[in-house]
């Protein structure tokens, strides 16, 4: 496993291979990010950087904005919580982030919100988890 300096240098540079970079990956660079700036700004650099690394491996498609956006509030609010964790530590304590098929989101979203290709998060929340 890269370290955290190289994993976001890797990310950033487009210089992980595409095989390399999976959904951990993925969640871990946002815990990063989120560690590292103010919500607003790593929201904004994971999504330039993502739209990057993934346009550079010749999958620009790949980027789902309701997804992305929707796991970096979800990865926040949790680093919210404890955000002195090692990366080990906060994997350990919440698995369910790094679970891909399903994914955590399938609590909050409908199948329908989360196959749309772009949809404003609140405005399609699961009912039942919006009037909680």
């Amino acid at each position: 496993m890269l370290d955290d300096e190289a994993l976001l240098e890797g990310f950033e540079q487009g210089t992980i291979p595409a095989a390399g970079f999976h959904h951990a990956e993925h969640v871990r660079v946002a815990w990063m990010y989120l560690r590292r700036y103010p919500l607003p700004d790593a929201l904004s650099r994971f999504i330039d950087s993502l739209k990057r690394f993934a346009a550079g491996h010749g999958v620009p498609g790949l980027y789902h904005e309701t997804i992305t956006v929707a796991f970096v509030l979800i990865i926040a609010e949790r680093l919210g919580g404890a955000p002195e964790l090692s990366w080990t530590d906060f994997a350990a304590s919440n698995p369910d982030l790094l679970s891909w098929k399903p994914s955590v989101l399938a609590t909050f979203y409908t199948e329908e919100t989360l196959a749309s290709e772009r949809s404003p998060i609140l405005r399609h929340a699961r009912s039942d988890f919006a009037s909680s």
